[in-house]
């Protein structure tokens, strides 16, 4: 069953709580989404916090995938850039699918439903992320349209002698 996807929703204890369990089971189960495993709810806080802020400046919209239970499933948000000569593409971060979602499509569904939303932006044309290195990830973004156009060798440290590169990938929407 497909995600059901909301652009901008209310920000209500229940949702707080479905991001937090989200980010925290994605974080658990070796998910690259800033941080490392083991996390719990109080250390994705601050960060979640840090996102709600964006949003209520304006900064950053959030997309959120819904499973057929009406639990969050999936997220993406989308970040507009303050700098005058970059405010034609949005950066997507904090992109992730449940682990019990996982090889159902449903990131494929959410990055298709993240590139609809930045189009019905006025004057974005494209989406940047980044992604850590060493888990195949640029492949299955590569897959869905995106392009790799740049790459730091060791910039993400996930462990004392285990350094990632940290890749940027593409997606024109033209």
């Amino acid at each position: 069953m497909p995600l059901t996807f909301t652009l901008d929703p209310a920000v209500t204890p229940e949702l707080r709580d479905g991001l937090l369990d989200l980010w925290t089971d994605v974080s658990n189960a070796d998910g690259a989404v800033g941080f490392v495993a083991p996390v719990d709810r109080e250390t994705v806080r601050p960060e979640l916090v840090k996102h709600f802020a964006a949003m209520a400046e304006g900064r950053t919209r959030l997309l959120v995938g819904y499973d057929e239970d009406g639990t969050v499933a999936a997220t993406a948000f989308l970040a507009f850039n303050t700098h005058r000569l970059m405010t034609h593409w949005v950066w997507a971060y904090t992109v992730m699918v449940h682990p019990r979602h996982q090889g159902k499509g449903y990131g494929r569904e959410l990055l298709a439903a993240t590139a609809d939303a930045a189009r019905s932006f006025e004057g974005i044309e494209a989406i940047r992320l980044t992604c850590r290195g060493g888990l195949g990830l640029e492949r299955f973004y590569g897959s869905c349209g995106y392009k790799e156009v740049g790459r730091i060798p060791g910039a993400i440290r996930v462990a004392p002698g285990d350094d990632r590169d940290d890749i940027v990938m593409l997606l024109p929407l033209h």
